[in-house]
């Protein structure tokens, strides 16, 4: 351990830097706090899915799982955040109060998690899911 007073780590280029030439820094990568987002967003009853696009919808199929940042663009500064979620909605449900559920979580997780002051949440509804499946009452 030549550098055993050199305290600075680095997890990847841009996300993380701790203790750079004693002033305390630690940056979180946008990638992170949309993660974090996307999960708040995922235990909403009401949303039927994350509306990311093609590019989106081609990771999930090429990787096989299920990406928790689809559909949420994240800016991060320094001390703050704004975050952008595009959702597409079940039919049926008050949308206003999807919105208002999501804008609380997405903010409190975030800020919970990361120390940042959420300045924006602002929620894009991209569709609603139509396809009402009726579902098969007889008991066996």
């Amino acid at each position: 351990m030549e550098n055993e007073n050199n305290n600075e780590i680095t997890i990847s280029p841009n996300e993380m830097v701790v203790n750079e030439e004693n002033n305390n820094k630690i940056k979180i990568a946008d990638d992170v706090v949309a993660v974090i987002a996307g999960k708040a967003v995922s235990e909403i009853q009401g949303v039927y899915e994350m509306s990311g696009g093609f590019a989106g919808g081609i990771s999930e199929v090429l990787s096989g799982k299920k990406n928790l940042s689809k559909g949420i663009k994240v800016v991060v500064t320094e001390k703050d955040a704004k975050i952008d979620v595009n959702i597409i909605v079940e039919y049926g449900v008050r949308i206003p109060e999807i919105a208002y559920e999501i804008q609380t979580k997405v903010k409190k997780a975030v800020e919970t998690m990361t120390g940042l002051k959420v300045t924006e949440v602002n929620v894009h509804v991209q569709g609603v899911n139509t396809n009402i499946e009726k579902k098969d009452s007889t008991a066996e």
